[in-house]
């Protein structure tokens, strides 16, 4: 019997079926049962991980290990039993960078925080799992990412199919706000990162930035989370602690919560955690954004950031760190008011916040002022391909009001590329006379901006926005600055009749695709 119960033993320990919570080590690796169909191992000299096995199957990528970014390189690595959960730390050599792996009991997560003190080289912060292709197939929004048998003919990560669709693992982004958890999946099992409560809060760029969630290649499925990039980033890097955050591992097909605890990091020692007992609130009214349009609170500064929709026009924040906040209002993803709010440890603090959008009147609107082009042509597909792809609308607009709707004219424009769009309308006798023309962008590329033209007369060119270096529109993002454009223009513009806006683009860059171009929200002819 006692040779029978050693000889299962070792079976369970060489199949990678569960034997029991705990920590062990050989000179080279930690090694993390979590007793709930999880066992993983990280390398100790440099903290990566290279082997998650989960119900007995091998998950981690064959090639290159799992990791902050491609690796952290040599490190301080330590295991140890705290509180009855497993915490290994990861204490980089040459980067600003710590890194912490959390197990708890019966739980099939390898829970994570990441702590900076700086940039980090090249411009990007990321946790990337290279996982098998063989056995979770099915990237982030399907194969939208998935590059196998297509060629790059953009930069590095923009494919051309066979079949005439485009790939890019940016097309498997989503926006902060809503991206709480994103999995890659198989038959058997689904690998899930969880960005519960305030995981963004040192991240940057607000509730509206998007980045890369997976890639599928030949040998490896990637799924990442991205704390901090350069892809369309509108802030400065926040340092501090990133997280915590997860990835979980479960046999069902139904998507994991993302309510996760993660109160248990207090009891850790975790470099720059806040428990709750150290954070404030924000509660209040938002008010005077139409109905049928989300409502969006979002609280910065250069330390944190925070977001949460309203309600009924009512909203309570997440827990904030205590500080001094910019509070902004969003009418969907157009900012309408500003405001600030104190917030102080064990406290929750009132604030209201209305819009302050003039409620001007118009002769003709095309889309909404709302900060995103989704309701233009070609806005429902921009986030999921490339404008060249097969599935597009055609990219040149013929706008007639009274006859067109909004998906006729086209999201974005180009300076070598499917531009001008024109807007043909009709004036009274009494409408000739002077009108204000406003234009809304969401992100501009090459200093990309509108050129007008109204029957002979010609806008002045407003110049150049301030430049984001970082490919957008091709690459899915339609978020940037959000600059609004306004022309006084003279009543001998118009005529009774028929009356053409011509929109162009004042810039240049590359060709076609990659020449200067914006994306549009909305443009009107105010009354």
């Amino acid at each position: 019997m006692y040779f029978l119960g050693r000889l299962a033993t070792v079976w369970a320990l060489c199949s990678g079926v569960n034997a029991a919570f705990g920590l062990t080590s050989t000179s080279s690796k930690y090694i993390v049962d979590t007793d709930g169909g999880l066992v993983f191992e990280a390398n100790r000299s440099n903290g990566d991980i290279t082997s998650l096995k989960y119900n007995g199957v091998e998950y981690q990528g064959t090639g290159k290990a799992s990791a902050i970014n491609s690796g952290l390189g040599t490190s301080n690595v330590t295991g140890e039993t705290v509180n009855g959960y497993v915490k290994i730390t990861v204490k980089a050599s040459g980067l600003p960078v710590t890194q912490y792996y959390v197990a708890k009991p019966k739980d099939p997560t390898v829970y994570m925080a990441t702590y900076i003190t700086g940039e980090v080289n090249p411009g990007e912060l990321r946790w990337l799992a290279r996982l098998r292709t063989s056995e979770l197939p099915t990237g982030v929004h399907g194969n939208v990412g998935d590059t196998r048998g297509c060629t790059a003919f953009e930069g590095k990560d923009t494919f051309n199919c066979p079949n005439g669709q485009t790939r890019c693992k940016m097309y498997t982004s989503d926006r902060f706000i809503d991206d709480k958890v994103h999995c890659v999946s198989g038959t058997k099992t689904q690998v899930c990162m969880i960005m519960p409560g305030t995981a963004y809060e040192s991240s940057a760029s607000g509730p509206f930035m998007r980045d890369i969630n997976s890639q599928t290649v030949s040998s490896d499925q990637e799924l990442y989370w991205y704390m901090n990039s350069g892809h369309v980033r509108t802030e400065k890097w926040r340092f501090g602690l990133q997280g915590p955050y997860a990835m979980t591992f479960t046999s069902s097909t139904t998507k994991p919560s993302e309510n996760l605890d993660t109160s248990f990091f207090s009891t850790l020692n975790i470099q720059g955690y806040v428990a709750a007992n150290g954070r404030g609130t924000v509660t209040g009214a938002a008010t005077g954004v139409p109905s049928g349009i989300e409502t969006v609170v979002h609280w910065f500064n250069n330390n944190a950031q925070y977001w949460t929709k309203a309600t009924d026009g009512k909203f309570t924040s997440p827990l904030m760190k205590p500080g001094s906040y910019s509070m902004r209002l969003y009418k969907g993803e157009f900012a309408v008011a500003n405001e600030t709010v104190t917030v102080t440890a064990g406290q929750t603090a009132t604030k209201d916040i209305a819009s302050k959008e003039p409620n001007v009147p118009v002769i003709w609107r095309i889309g909404e002022f709302d900060g995103k082009p989704s309701e233009l042509k070609n806005g429902d597909k921009i986030e999921r391909m490339h404008p060249s792809d097969t599935r597009m609308t055609s990219w040149s607009g013929a706008f007639t009001v009274g006859q067109s709707k909004a998906s006729d004219f086209p999201m974005a424009l180009w300076a070598k590329q499917g531009s001008p769009a024109t807007v043909t309308f009709t004036l009274t006798q009494e409408q000739v006379k002077g009108h204000v023309l406003r234009i809304g962008t969401t992100l501009s590329f090459k200093g990309g901006r509108p050129s007008v033209k109204i029957n002979s007369w010609t806008g002045a060119d407003l110049g150049a926005p301030v430049l984001i270096d970082s490919r957008g529109v091709t690459r899915g993002a339609y978020r940037g600055w959000g600059d609004v454009y306004t022309w006084s223009v003279p009543s001998s513009a118009f005529k009774v009749g028929s009356n053409t806006l011509t929109v162009g683009v004042y810039g240049s860059g590359d060709a076609t695709w990659l020449s200067a171009n914006y994306i549009l929200d909305a443009l009107e002819l105010q009354d």
